[in-house]
Order: structure tokens, then C-alpha cells, then sequence
């Protein structure tokens, strides 16, 4: 079985706005290497997120709306339901849906750029990684 990682919505935004940049190659050595995992929610954020008027600037809607649709057959979804205990909590309950996942899912890694995610590496046993780390 291959590992599985998950890639949070800061990841990802970084990833689909700056081509060749460390959170984009680290997208790119996932889907090679690993199991991707996501979960509804967390795909709808990521696309709710990308929406977003202030990313105009960097790439084209479609070009962003393109990004999450591939995203979407290159992953494995998993059904999080609403009753996965979080514990400990992260600091930001934003969060919370790429740490229930990672239970669902048996994650063998979380790959984030957020500050708020890494601070609880490990988080009950699942590393918690920059994209930086994950190349390594």
C-alpha cells in the first residue's frame, strides 16, 4: 500500500498559483508517489478559497477552477463524517476537517504551510510537514 498524505488548502492555493514553486513540486511528487487524500469539505474549501477576487492577479478563473477539477481525479476521497473527535484541538478550528481526515484516512503525512497545523507536529502520531519537508 502506498503512503498517504494529505495536502492542506494553503498548500494547495501556493501550488496552483506559482508554478514551479516548493508547494507545487511538492503537489507533483505526491501525486507521483503517494495516495492523495481529501475529503468533500475539504475539496469545497479549497475551491471556495481559489474563487477568490485577490487570486485574479496570479491566474485566470477557469485556469484555477481547472486546477481543482484535476485535483479532484487525482485524489482518493474519503467521507469524513461530522462526529470525528479532534483531540487535541488546533488553535484554528478551520483546520479541524484536514485533522479529522487525517484520522479517517490513516495519513501518513499532513503537508501544510500553515503555522496553526505545524505547531502540532506530530499530531497523534501523523507528521505534520512543510512541502520544503515532504521533498526532502
Amino acid at each position: 500500500m502506498s503512503r498517504r498524505v494529505i495536502l492542506d488548502t494553503s498548500t494547495l492555493v501556493s501550488a496552483a498559483l506559482r508554478a514551479g514553486s516548493v508547494p507545487e513540486q511538492a503537489l507533483m511528487k505526491a501525486l507521483r508517489t503517494c495516495e492523495v487524500c481529501a475529503s468533500a469539505e475539504t475539496l469545497d474549501e479549497l475551491a471556495r478559497v481559489l474563487e477568490r477576487d485577490k487570486f485574479d492577479r496570479y491566474l485566470d478563473r477557469d485556469s484555477r477552477r481547472a486546477f481543482v477539477a484535476l485535483l479532484r481525479r487525482h485524489v482518493r476521497l474519503f467521507d469524513v463524517q461530522g462526529d470525528v473527535t479532534v483531540d487535541p484541538p488546533c488553535r484554528d478550528p478551520r483546520d479541524h476537517p484536514f485533522l479529522a481526515l487525517a484520522l479517517v484516512c490513516e495519513a501518513d503525512a499532513l503537508i501544510s504551510s500553515d503555522e496553526d497545523l505545524l505547531v502540532l507536529h506530530p499530531w497523534r502520531g501523523i507528521p505534520i510537514v512543510t512541502p520544503g519537508e515532504f521533498l526532502q
